[in-house]
């Protein structure tokens, strides 16, 4: 998967907000925090408008693209 979710995952640890609490406010579906942290399948654009929202960030502040190398 080219696309790395650690920023999102260091961004929320800072602001002191836990993947519970994501679920319990119903921020995204426990299914796309499942896909960002095993770094398989994608996320849909609503989820990330909803991230960034809640965050005041940009997509770049939450994912980074990594270039698969191989195929």
């Amino acid at each position: 998967m080219p696309f790395k979710y650690d920023k999102l995952f260091a961004l929320l640890k800072e602001r002191g907000i836990n993947t519970t609490q994501i679920r319990k406010d119903n921020l995204i579906s426990q299914a796309a925090l499942t896909k960002m942290k095993n770094g398989s399948g994608n996320i849909d654009t609503r989820t990330l408008e909803r991230l960034c929202h809640v965050l005041h960030c940009q997509p770049g502040d939450l994912m980074e693209y990594v270039e698969e190398t191989g195929e």
